[in-house]
């Protein structure tokens, strides 16, 4: 039979291009079922190690107590563990298969699906690594009934919101900004003091950040010419992001999404619109008003574009930004009416004490070389060493802002070393901090060494803390452990199979390209 005349000829070359999308399609979808399988044996390990509401008979309700003491308890770290670790091959997994592949959208779309998929489970699991959720719902409440979130802490009115908390927090006021604050008394007014509904229902208030990041990143991507799909990855399917964010969950999944919404519409020349979606990430948390110096140098390299640069655009670009910024924030404020209490919030994060931050870690080193002379006490040291990092950090950040003055690709990166600059020298930081950083480098394109190095310490992240809250940061062994797995997943993205347990499968051989038709 005569092939048809619209029928596309078969050649040796145009076979091995079908041949490689195929395996590359199926070695994507395998991987995103076992990311969602991953995801699901973490949400089931979550009701016996994840951060349970205290003074509460839920558990006990569904009949899933048993999890939580025992050898219940031992299990559900088991599913725990083994799903972080499932969750983690196939990133990996999906990783290793885009880096090999053509860019397409059709990749961006299923990215954007296995983060949506991977997302489920989490958002029905008991909350991981931190209480902090529940401190969301009791300033929350404070706001609702009437008390000042930024002067009062939740210890003014008990309940179980309070007693599910991490009680560090107890005394101390709120540090987040006033569209959060709305958000949260919101949240209470639906929910009332009951921790497990106020969990449940906080998600669905973060979640639309998850779904504007998944809209904002690919535009920006594609923007500056990199992969869409690559980009989402590694700053959303990656299960530090899903596990902290989501199973946290944490304001930064909000946060990020409006940010990296808020940048896209600055580079795509809706600047006003870009300020006041910025000016709304910075009410959420002030660590996005960050970003917002940069966009003078992305408005103004827009009008370079067009014509040259006059001293009245400056000042008129300026104004603009500033009062655009100005009247969301102000506003905001009015309607939460407490005024700017939140910067006293700010400073109870020296409470938190790691050895993340460079400032932290130069004071720990500081009392261990001192150990077998005097025995120097940690607290009086940090003070000091904290007091130079935030020196260092205010004129780093000026030093930054001022570098990456010469267009918008430069300005963007600015906003995102600025960032990992604030990680590296505020007084704490946490493991969902990253993503702050981490959702703006990804719209670039990285290099190898740069991606390994991202995933190798996404992977370290989520080893050194623990589900219900615990630090492993100090313990030698598991801080061993961690870098030795957090090496093999930076090193399995580059070389499938690594430690040669098996034989590499690959896909069918393609058949050798020669001259003439086979």
């Amino acid at each position: 039979m005569a092939p048809s005349d619209t029928a596309r000829p078969r050649t040796p070359v145009g076979d091995n291009i079908r041949r490689l999308r195929e395996f590359g399609a199926t070695a994507i979808g395998e991987s995103v079922l076992l990311g969602f399988a991953g995801s699901l044996l973490v949400t089931i390990g979550s009701f016996g190690v994840g951060d349970i509401p205290r003074n509460q008979t839920s558990l006990q309700d569904l009949g899933l107590s048993w999890l939580s003491f025992g050898h219940g308890k031992t299990l559900a770290g088991m599913s725990f563990w083994l799903g972080v670790a499932v969750m983690v091959v196939a990133w990996v997994r999906v990783g290793r298969t885009l880096r090999a592949a053509t860019p397409t959208d059709g990749a961006a779309r299923t990215v954007g699906w296995a983060a949506i998929a991977w997302s489920a489970p989490l958002m029905v699991a008991v909350p991981l690594y931190s209480r902090d959720v529940y401190a969301y719902l009791a300033q929350g409440a404070l706001l609702r009934d009437g008390f000042n979130p930024y002067a009062d802490g939740p210890a003014v009115q008990p309940g179980a919101l309070l007693d599910s908390m991490a009680q560090v927090w107890a005394t101390t006021t709120a540090p987040y900004g006033p569209a959060f604050m709305s958000l949260t008394g919101a949240v209470t007014r639906v929910t009332g003091d009951e921790p497990v509904v106020g969990v449940l229902v906080m998600r669905l208030v973060l979640v639309p950040g998850l779904f504007l990041t998944l809209w904002a990143l690919p535009k920006l991507a594609r923007h500056f010419g990199t992969d869409p799909a690559l980009a989402l990855w590694l700053a959303v399917l990656n299960p530090l992001v899903l596990v902290h964010l989501v199973g946290g969950p944490h304001v930064e999944l909000l946060m990020m999404g409006v940010l990296i919404a808020g940048v896209t519409l600055v580079v795509t020349r809706r600047h006003v619109a870009g300020v006041g979606v910025l000016a709304l990430a910075m009410s959420i948390k002030i660590t996005a008003g960050v970003a917002i110096p940069f966009v003078l140098w992305i408005w103004l390299s827009h009008i370079r574009d067009e014509r040259d640069v006059r001293a009245k655009d400056v000042a008129r670009v300026l104004a603009w930004i500033i009062g655009v910024s100005a009247a969301v924030f102000g506003l905001l404020t009015l309607l939460v009416g407490h005024g700017f209490g939140w910067l006293l919030g700010l400073t109870w994060a020296a409470k938190i004490i790691n050895w993340l931050t460079i400032p932290t870690a130069v004071a720990h080193l500081i009392t261990f070389a001192a150990s077998p002379f005097a025995a120097l006490p940690l607290l009086p040291v940090l003070e000091v060493t904290r007091a130079v990092g935030s020196v260092v950090l205010a004129l780093t950040l000026v030093g930054l802002w001022l570098w990456f003055r010469r267009g918008e690709r430069a300005a963007v990166t600015g906003m995102a070393w600025a960032m990992l600059a604030v990680l590296l020298l505020e007084p704490s930081t946490l493991p969902w901090y990253y993503t702050w950083a981490l959702v703006l480098a990804a719209a670039f394109t990285i290099e190898r060494w740069a991606v390994v190095a991202i995933v190798f310490y996404s992977v370290f992240l989520l080893q050194v803390f623990g589900p219900d809250d615990e630090i492993f940061m100090y313990k030698l062994t598991d801080v061993v452990v961690a870098v030795a797995l957090s090496v093999l997943a930076g090193w399995s993205l580059i070389r499938e199979d690594p430690l040669r347990l098996r034989r590499v499968t690959r896909g069918p051989s393609p058949a050798p390209v020669t001259g003439t038709p086979a």
